[in-house]
C-alpha cells in the first residue's frame, strides 16, 4: 500500500532526503526507531523507560550488549531536526519517578537522540565500527498512522467507508445523530460554512466516543480530528463524509465540491507531509497496542483492534535493501507489535496475551500483503507498576497482582482512591486467542460484563540501595524489545 501513497515528485523528494541523510551517517552511525501505537497504548512510558534503563545501566538481562558489559555509557545528545519538538524526556521521567502519575499523551511529533557507545563484540567490527551509534527516537500518533491509507482514497471512497463503519452494531449508536444530521443534508446544496461545521463538529462528537473507555475501538479517521493540535477550527478539518456523494463530479459551489475539496486539501497539506518527512525516514519500528483496554469493551474492540494494526501495518515501507538502494530509500527492517501493560496480569497469563496479539499480527500480516520485514510479537511492561502474589479464597490460592489502583478505578463495585494498595484477581484470558475476536455472540453496550476486567495502575515507587541510589525502572520484556530493535547494530 505504502507505494500508493506517493507520486513521482513524492518519491524524488523522499529519495534526495534519505541520500543527505545517508551521507551524514557515514561519519556519525545513526538508528531511526519510529515509536507509534493508539492513545494510552504507553508511547511516552515506553520512550521514557527505554531511555532511563540504558543510562542508568538498568536490569536488561535479555539485551546482550548490555548484559555482556560492552555498554561503555549511553547518553542524551542535541537532536539533529531542529524543525521536531524535542521529547521532553526530564519531564516524563519527573512525572514516573518523583509524582508517580503517567505522564501527558503523545499528542504530536517529538524526537530524542540517544547516544551510546560500545564495543563489538566482534575483533573484525572493533577494527571498521566506531563503536558508537547515534538512536533516533521519533514519537508519533498513532491516530495519525491512520491518515495515511487515506492518500490512496478518493472523497467518495472515503464516505462510503465512514457511513459502512459507523453502522456496525458496535458503533451504530454512538454514530446515530451524525448518520441522522447526514441523512437531511443534501450534497447537491449550495455550500454553507454553518452546516459544514455542524457536520464536522457531529462527525468529530462520534469519533471521540467511539475512543472512550466504554467502547475502545482504534480504527477512527482522519486522525487530526481526535488531535487536532494548530490545525483546530481551521477550514481542513471542517469537513465530514457525506451520505451517498456519488462518484460524478460534484456542482461547482455546492456542498459535496466544498467537502470534498476540504478532504483533498487534508490529505495535501495535513497528510502527505508527514508520510514524506517521518514515516519514510524510519528504519525500524514499534507498534504498541493497549490489548487490555480492547479486551476490557469485549470482541467488537478487539475486531477493531485487528482492523487498526492492519490498516498501521500496509503504510510503513516494509523491506530489505542493498547498498545502493539504502542511498536512495530506507525500509524498515524489524517491526516489533508489543501489547503493553503485561503487568496488569499475572505471569501465568503473558503467553495467553502474547497469543493473542500474534494471532491479531499475523493476520494484519496477512491481509496486508506485507513481506520483507522480519515482524515478531511481544507482550510487556515499560514500567512494571504491579509485584505478584498469592490469596486464598476458601479451599483455591488465586494469582493476584498487588498494586496502587489509580484514583477512580472500578472493579466489582468497588471504586479506588489511588493511595491504597490492593490484590486483584484479573481473571484467566482464555485458552484459545480467537475467542477475544469472536463477533458472533452479542457486542451492545448493554451486554453481560467481560469475564476479565483489567484497572489502571500508578507507577511503582522505586527501589533504593543501601547507599541511597535510586535503581532504574522495573519492567517486563523491555529488554527483549530493545534486542530485537537495536541488537544488531551493537554486534
Amino acid at each position: 500500500m505504502a507505494s500508493s501513497l506517493t507520486t513521482f515528485s513524492d518519491e524524488a523528494k523522499i529519495a534526495l532526503d534519505t541520500f543527505s541523510g545517508r551521507a551524514a551517517g557515514l561519519f556519525s552511525p545513526s538508528l531511526r526507531l519510529g515509536v507509534t501505537g493508539l492513545s494510552r497504548a504507553g508511547k511516552t512510558v515506553f520512550i521514557s523507560a527505554l531511555v532511563h534503563n540504558l543510562i542508568h545501566g538498568g536490569r536488561l538481562p535479555l539485551f546482550e550488549a548490555q548484559k555482556s558489559g560492552r555498554i561503555a555509557r549511553a547518553f542524551l545528545e542535541e537532536q539533529p531536526d531542529d524543525a521536531v519538538p524535542r521529547f521532553q524526556y526530564e519531564d516524563h521521567i519527573a512525572a514516573l519517578v518523583n509524582d508517580r502519575i503517567w505522564p501527558e499523551s503523545t499528542r504530536a511529533i517529538s524526537e530524542l537522540r540517544l547516544t551510546i557507545e560500545f564495543e563489538s563484540a566482534s575483533g573484525w567490527n572493533r577494527l571498521f565500527s566506531a563503536g558508537k551509534l547515534s538512536l533516533d527516537i521519533v514519537d508519533y500518533p498513532g491516530e495519525w498512522l491512520l491518515d495515511l491509507p487515506l492518500l490512496g482514497k478518493s472523497f467518495a471512497d472515503f464516505s462510503r467507508e465512514a457511513m459502512e463503519m459507523a453502522a456496525l452494531p458496535v458503533r451504530a449508536d454512538l454514530s446515530e445523530g451524525w448518520r441522522a444530521l447526514a441523512a437531511t443534508i443534501d450534497p447537491n446544496a449550495d455550500a454553507d460554512e454553518m452546516t459544514a461545521r455542524r457536520l464536522a463538529e457531529s462527525f468529530a462528537a462520534y469519533l471521540k466516543a467511539c475512543k472512550l473507555d466504554e467502547r475502545a475501538l482504534s480504527t477512527l479517521p482522519p486522525g487530526r480530528f481526535l488531535m487536532p493540535g494548530d490545525l483546530e477550527g481551521s477550514p481542513a478539518l471542517t469537513f465530514s463524509p457525506l451520505l451517498a456523494p456519488g462518484d460524478r463530479r460534484p456542482r461547482s459551489g455546492s456542498l459535496q465540491a466544498m467537502m470534498e475539496r476540504r478532504y483533498e486539501a487534508y490529505k495535501t497539506h495535513v497528510v502527505k507531509p508527514f508520510f514524506r518527512e517521518h514515516i519514510t525516514r524510519l528504519d525500524r519500528q514499534i507498534v504498541l497496542i493497549d490489548a487490555m483496554q480492547a479486551l476490557n469493551a469485549g470482541p467488537g474492540a478487539m475486531a477493531d483492534l485487528e482492523r487498526a494494526v492492519t490498516e498501521i501495518l500496509s503504510c510503513f515501507r516494509p523491506g530489505r535493501g542493498n547498498f545502493l538502494t539504502d542511498l536512495f530509500s530506507r525500509r524498515i527492517d524489524r517491526i516489533l507489535v508489543a501489547a503493553t501493560k503485561a503487568d496488569h496480569l499475572h505471569h501465568e497469563s503473558h503467553d495467553r496475551l502474547q497469543a493473542i496479539v500474534r494471532r491479531l499480527a499475523d493476520r494484519a500480516v496477512t491481509r496486508a500483503n506485507f513481506t520483507g520485514a522480519d515482524v515478531d510479537v511481544v507482550a510487556m511492561a515499560a514500567v512494571r507498576a504491579t509485584r505478584e502474589g498469592t490469596v486464598k479464597q476458601g479451599r483455591e490460592t488465586l494469582p493476584v497482582i498487588i498494586g496502587t489502583p489509580l484514583k477512580d478505578e472500578r472493579i466489582n463495585g468497588d471504586t479506588f482512591d489511588g493511595k491504597a494498595e490492593t490484590a486483584i484477581f484479573p481473571g484467566d484470558l482464555p485458552e484459545k486467542a480467537d475467542a477475544v475476536f469472536d463477533v458472533s455472540g452479542s457486542q451492545q453496550p448493554d451486554a453481560d460484563g467481560p469475564a476479565i476486567r483489567f484497572v489502571r495502575f500508578r507507577p511503582p515507587k522505586l527501589e533504593r540501595t543501601a547507599e541511597g541510589v535510586t535503581l532504574s525502572l522495573p519492567h517486563i520484556r523491555l529488554d527483549r524489545a530493545l534486542q530485537f530493535l537495536i541488537g544488531d547494530h551493537l554486534a
